[in-house]
């Protein structure tokens, strides 16, 4: 792995982790779905300062070039956030489902009063 990439990598995960500090001080997001960046965050930073481990795994797992490994594992950890969003909406989404459903029975009780 080139210099440059391990340098840019590593402040790639830097400015990750400081944009999703400031999101959670405005408290645009919960702590618990700031996990998600952080622990993406750290995957960046870790597979930017351990390089020999990426040499084995690019062998391992048939990869031309680190930087291709290194893709792969941005694009794993975005199918990752995304699944994990996903599921996070559809348990939102049931709910919402169940708080309309319970409102409206109240507003049926008080207009039957």
């Amino acid at each position: 792995m080139t210099m440059t990439l391990r340098i840019s990598l590593v402040i790639f995960a830097i400015v990750l982790t400081v944009i999703t500090t400031v999101v959670l001080r405005k408290g645009r997001i919960p702590i618990k779905y700031s996990l998600l960046w952080y622990f993406c965050a750290f995957v960046i930073l870790l597979v930017s300062i351990i390089p020999f481990a990426l040499d084995f795994v690019a062998d391992l797992l048939g990869f031309a070039t680190i930087s291709n490994l290194i893709i792969g594992i941005l694009i794993t950890l975005l199918l990752f956030l995304t699944m994990s969003l996903t599921i996070i909406t559809s348990g939102q989404k049931k709910k919402i489902t169940l708080l309309i459903q319970e409102v409206s029975m109240l507003k049926n009780e008080v207009h039957k009063k």
